[in-house]
């Protein structure tokens, strides 16, 4: 068994939840997973999963020994990384981002630096969650948010607003929205994936909770939805730009808008050391600074 292969296989199964999905992933059977899981479990003296019928489970010793083993990969990514100055990086990295932002700005960015360096693969995951990167064994991440204080790197890319917005044609037939308030008589496009309502805040520390007429779990349906008239949403000023300028929607309430949102690149400081980690920051800094200027709305 090729211990570095079994314990990538090991943390696709964890990323994926099953064994068949972690199969299709990485191109092998099944069966052949399944055997080396198994290899590991009998290493380790000590069950890793607890199997359902649909998914995979990781017991208290398998989360141990994934935290274990994603340090083992890490160094052998980072001795596979070390190269001579006539070379190039090389090597995997993984990346997380916003469905929206990773798939929009982040990946065209990415496939750019790829061409560039052919001896790199890149993973992309785009999730609308907060990941840990440490945990989750990430080189870097695309975030709009305040950060805590960590032992992650964060490079400052820019702002993002949190605008309500909605097209001409459902404004032309309900009431104004002139403040916050009036968000109680309009029908609204919620995020939120199961609750019936939801709280929007805005400058001041005010804060409105409106009962949305649709929730949906997608920005991009969000967007679409607004577009076609069927409400007022709030969606981050990036995600709308282009709709703005082609007057698809109009920004309502902006001068009760709250602080705008920090962008970063953000990177576990271990990770610095790679080359390849280096050679995207570098790359995608600039690139990521002007991507997000160009999607700027128009000052308030």
């Amino acid at each position: 068994m090729d211990r570095l292969d079994a314990l990538r296989a090991l943390m696709m199964v964890v990323e994926e939840g099953s064994l068949a999905a972690a199969a299709r992933r990485v191109g092998r059977s099944p069966a052949a997973m399944t055997r080396m899981l198994a290899a590991l479990e009998s290493e380790a003296g000590a069950r890793l999963f607890e199997r359902t019928t649909r998914r995979l489970r990781l017991t208290e010793a398998g989360s141990q020994y994934v935290r274990a083993a994603r340090r083992v990969l890490e160094q052998a990514d980072a001795l596979a990384g070390l190269v001579r100055p006539d070379d190039q990086p090389a090597g995997v990295l993984t990346l997380t981002a916003p469905r929206a932002a990773g798939g929009d700005i982040l990946r065209p960015i990415l496939h750019a630096f790829l061409k560039e360096h052919p001896r790199i693969q890149a993973r992309l995951l785009l999730l609308d969650r907060v990941t840990n990167l440490v945990e989750e064994g990430f080189d870097l991440a695309l975030r709009f948010a305040h950060l805590p204080d960590s032992s992650l790197v964060a490079v400052r890319l820019g702002s993002v607003r949190r605008v309500v917005c909605a097209a001409p044609a459902y404004l032309a037939k309900h009431r104004p929205i002139r403040k916050p308030a009036d968000l109680a008589a309009q029908d609204v496009i919620g995020l939120a994936e199961t609750r019936a309502e939801t709280v929007w805040s805005f400058a001041g520390g005010r804060r409105v909770r409106v009962a949305p007429r649709l929730s949906i779990n997608s920005i991009a349906g969000a967007r679409a939805s607004a577009i076609e008239g069927c409400g007022v949403a709030r969606l981050l000023s990036y995600q709308i730009a282009d709709d703005v300028r082609a007057g698809r929607l109009v920004v309502l309430l902006a001068a009760f808008e709250p602080p705008p949102l920090p962008a970063h690149l953000v990177v576990p400081k271990d990770r610095l050391v790679l080359p390849k980690t280096r050679a995207l920051m570098d790359f995608a800094t600039a690139r990521l600074k002007a991507a997000l200027a160009a999607r700027e709305l128009p000052a308030r």
